[in-house]
């Protein structure tokens, strides 16, 4: 879209925003991008949401992507503002998320000459974006950022920061925004080999203990309803990883579960001793697989599917590797499965009983009977109240394990956490993503009272824009995942996980004008969560004191293997 008409770069970054029919822009000002927020106060083509610190910018941006597919969009001003960010962009680069991160930066003459509130953004950010621009010309501020959505978007997506000068957002140009874009040397490849996928539709229909195991890469690409058809088809189980969850649904019998160090125990063992594995939008995590010795200590044969070349055989040695797109990949299966028209073989009746066989453990059955509230309780209350339709997000911990097994997730892209970096303090700014992705829908920030801290002020930015949240913090008293491991491998040395000196929670989020509840009787806990979801336009912030001693279980210890889990039942 071209125009003659000289505009100021300020307002050149705003059209491309529109052009990109952008929503939300989350950010906080300061000088050197004023230009770009005097230009925000004149237009009305997005919402701009102020939050109060910019590592949660970035953190909302993140969530709002990863609840509605598209790409977020987080603003910041240079030196310590660009810093502020870097969480947020590590965050969403370890977790393949598409953003768009804006900087500002020091006026061109004044680079490298160490100015007030410099530092180089795109040097700090080289190794955890998936590309990162420096714009030294009015004149490219619309192909950079042309060249920045599609870089984000496309192939693995991944974070995109675009550093600005404040003079080159003052200076004028004329506003041309390509409509297409191309770049030499990146051309992601989205169509799989048809050879290899014929090959890997044979290996599963002749497998006698097939399985499928799926990440993050089924739901950013939008391949959920693919992944079914092929598991009904072939009538195997699957197992999802803790970004994959929702990918399949999590009530259906074919599931059997998250695996990986906290995974279920069905999980973990059929994905040891299956003959053909079908790893789909997954990177064989050290968290999903435990010793990778262990791992090879039976033979299977592993396909794997996935966008990014580079994720293939890094860990793990496959067999039939297949670069595309996972939706299409799948869809092409698919199509072949349909023709053989598989039936259950006598192999396949008696690995199901295998695997019902490792159900019958119950893994995650655990105590509820000594008068304190049990975080999984809580959050089996937390499913039947929301119905399991809740948007779910999460800080990272003990709470984020026992989120991910007791929470049901039937669908994509509400299990919101971050996985790869493993990040403290998402959890709030992530629920203000998904709120504002849905306004209509419930959001519960599923937290712990070390992670909550770590962004609280969000709590005036809930208040500003209205967002009806709905907090659970699983109160132990404790950095809780640092004291379990100091349980079982530092003989009970508990060096600084004890919180001894937390704040009324309560009164704290009435101090922000919300409701504020602590409930400290398993009874009370289901008309809690009733009573704080029936106040749908109001923020509340619900403390449940829980068990301190509460562990999660199963658990996969630091260089065991995965049929070495440590149950509730071993100790």
């Amino acid at each position: 879209m071209a125009d003659t008409k000289k505009i100021t770069g300020a307002d050149i970054i705003i059209r491309c925003l529109e052009e990109e029919k952008v929503k939300f822009v989350f950010g906080y000002p300061g000088g050197a991008v004023l230009h770009i927020y005097d230009a925000i106060y004149n237009q009305d083509y997005f919402k701009h949401i102020l939050v109060r610190h910019e590592q949660a910018a970035v953190h909302a941006a993140d969530a709002f992507s990863r609840a509605t597919g598209e790409v977020g969009v987080a603003l910041v001003t240079s030196g310590p503002g660009a810093t502020n960010a870097i969480t947020g962009i590590a965050t969403a680069y370890m977790d393949s998320i598409p953003l768009v991160v804006i900087s500002g930066q020091v006026p061109v003459p004044a680079i490298g000459l160490d100015a007030f509130q410099e530092v180089d953004m795109v040097g700090i950010t080289r190794p955890c974006v998936k590309h990162n621009f420096l714009v030294k010309d009015v004149k490219d501020i619309a192909v950079t950022m042309k060249k920045a959505f599609h870089i984000a978007r496309t192939g693995r997506p991944g974070p995109v920061v675009v550093d600005i000068p404040k003079d080159i957002t003052a200076n004028l140009a004329e506003f041309n925004y390509p409509s297409t874009i191309e770049l030499r040397s990146y051309n992601p490849i989205t169509k799989g080999h048809s050879g290899q996928i014929k090959k890997a539709v044979k290996l599963l229909l002749e497998a006698k203990r097939p399985m499928v195991y799926t990440g993050g890469g089924v739901v950013l690409g939008d391949a959920s309803e693919a992944l079914v058809k092929l598991v009904k088809a072939l009538g195997v189980p699957v197992t999802n990883t803790l970004m994959g969850l929702g990918g399949y649904p999590s009530t259906d019998k074919q599931f059997v579960g998250m695996l990986g160090m906290h995974g279920t125990y069905e999980a973990n063992m059929a994905m040891q001793d299956c003959d053909v594995l079908l790893a789909v939008g997954a990177r064989f995590d050290d968290r999903v697989i435990g010793n990778p010795e262990h791992f090879f200590s039976k033979s299977r044969t592993i396909i794997h599917i996935d966008i990014d070349p580079s994720s293939i055989s890094k860990r793990v040695k496959v067999d039939v590797p297949i670069v595309g797109d996972v939706k299409s990949v799948l869809a092409e299966m698919n199509d072949l499965i349909a023709i053989e028209k598989p039936q259950p073989s006598a192999a396949l009746k008696a690995w199901w009983a295998q695997i019902d066989a490792w159900r019958s453990k119950l893994c995650l059955n655990y105590a509820n009977n000594n008068g304190l509230i049990k975080p999984q309780y809580v959050i089996e209350k937390l499913w039947e109240v929301t119905k399991g339709e809740a948007y779910v997000t999460s800080d990272v911990g003990q709470h984020q394990m026992w989120a991910a097994q007791y929470y049901k997730f039937d669908k994509p892209r509400r299990w919101i956490n971050s996985g790869g970096l493993g990040t403290m303090g998402v959890g709030l700014p992530y629920a203000m993503g998904c709120q504002l992705a849905d306004p209509t829908a419930q959001v519960a920030c599923v937290t712990g009272e070390g992670s909550i801290q770590m962004n609280i002020q969000e709590l005036s930015t809930c208040k500003q824009y209205h967002l009806p949240i709905k907090v659970i913090l699983l109160n132990n008293r404790y950095l809780g995942m640092v004291r379990q491991w100091q349980e079982f491998f530092y003989e009970n040395r508990y060096s600084e996980s004890y919180m001894d000196s937390l704040p009324d929670f309560v009164k704290l989020a009435e101090s922000y004008g919300h409701v504020g509840m602590q409930i400290t009787k398993p009874e009370d806990v289901e008309g809690a969560l009733k009573e704080a979801f029936d106040l749908k336009s109001r923020f509340v912030f619900l403390d449940f004191i829980t068990d301190q001693k509460e562990n999660v279980f199963p658990m996969i210890a630091n260089g065991k293997g995965l049929s070495e889990m440590i149950l509730a039942e071993d100790l």
